[in-house]
């Protein structure tokens, strides 16, 4: 039976709602995620966790840019947390341990490399750690102008290592020259 205009844009409405609804369900925290394991058999599978509220991954990031007592607080709390990342827009993602090393933080970026925390290059570089970031740059040499968070080159978490990193920045201005 041919339906006229108004039923098609009346069922089409309901299923855009009911799609839309049902994309909200799963954006909600008591949602766990199945995954099969790496090391089980095909049919394994491990529950994950709900993804952690998003206020609180901002709060978390922006707690390791300065907050030490805030960040260990959260990581008691939630260690997940650890690893946990931010899109502060545009692409612009950033870890805590991101925020730490760019403002030159070696206490936060400590507390959070114990708590299991991902070491990348620029953490790498604001801390000191010369044979990480010569080994990243010989093996990736365009490495050395790929932007951190917020587009912070690396040679400024050099900058920001003070003393610690003194010999990463001079093996970095070296690079650029």
């Amino acid at each position: 039976m041919p339906m006229n205009r108004r039923e098609v844009v009346v069922r089409a409405s309901a299923g855009l709602l009911l799609a839309a609804t049902g994309r909200l369900a799963l954006g909600r925290e008591s949602q766990p995620t199945t995954l099969p394991t790496a090391d089980a058999s095909p049919n394994t599978r491990k529950v994950k966790p709900p993804p952690i509220p998003p206020e609180e991954v901002r709060e978390f990031v922006g707690a390791a840019h300065g907050k030490i007592d805030r960040v260990r607080e959260m990581l008691a709390a939630r260690p997940s947390l650890v690893n946990a990342t931010w899109d502060w827009g545009g692409g612009d993602f950033e870890t805590g341990l991101g925020g730490a090393s760019h403002m030159g933080r070696p206490d936060i970026a400590n507390v959070l490399l114990e708590a299991g925390a991902r070491l990348d290059l620029f953490a790498a570089a604001m801390l000191g750690h010369l044979p990480i970031v010569r080994a990243a740059l010989e093996i990736h040499p365009a490495w050395l102008n790929t932007p951190g968070p917020h587009g912070i080159p690396l040679i400024t978490h050099a900058e920001k290592g003070g003393d610690a990193a003194k010999d990463v920045l001079a093996y970095l201005r070296g690079l650029s020259a």
